[in-house]
């Protein structure tokens, strides 16, 4: 292992870029200039169940649907898809267990991805769906 020293600007891109308390600054460097995957995303085949799995449990979600961010500033709309095991799939092949990483994985900021994205097929957000499934989980029960 062999250390090396980074400026403040520097540092605070590889913070920019990280996953709080998940990444490491190499973990960060590792994605950045050698396209490797880590962090929340996909771990590979037994990855086990996303995040939004319960809203297709819940009937909420399917797989295939798309979600949507849209930044008017910056004129920028990003796309995500629900994988058939509650996974968010970006539209370079990265894999997300939640909406927030993936968010932030498009736009590069810390981002409330089920306060930000759109559920394109009902336009509700994902916390919406999010609320509807946990009440039709409690009225069951």
């Amino acid at each position: 292992m062999r250390k090396i020293e980074v400026d403040d600007e520097v540092f605070a891109y590889l913070q920019r870029h990280s996953v709080p308390l998940v990444d490491t600054p190499n973990d960060v460097l590792r994605r950045v200039l050698l396209g490797a995957e880590t962090s929340e995303e996909d771990p590979g085949a037994n990855r086990g169940l996303g995040g939004l799995m319960f809203l297709i449990e819940a009937g909420e979600a399917v797989a295939g649907d798309e979600l949507e961010h849209h930044q008017p500033r910056l004129q920028r709309t990003h796309k995500a898809t629900i994988t058939a095991d509650g996974w968010i799939e970006l539209p370079d092949g990265r894999f997300f267990a939640q909406p927030s990483p993936a968010l932030k994985a498009q736009t590069g900021s810390a981002i409330n991805g089920w306060g930000q994205y759109t559920h394109v097929r009902t336009q509700r957000r994902l916390q919406q769906l999010r609320e509807a499934a946990r009440a039709a989980l409690e009225s069951e029960g």
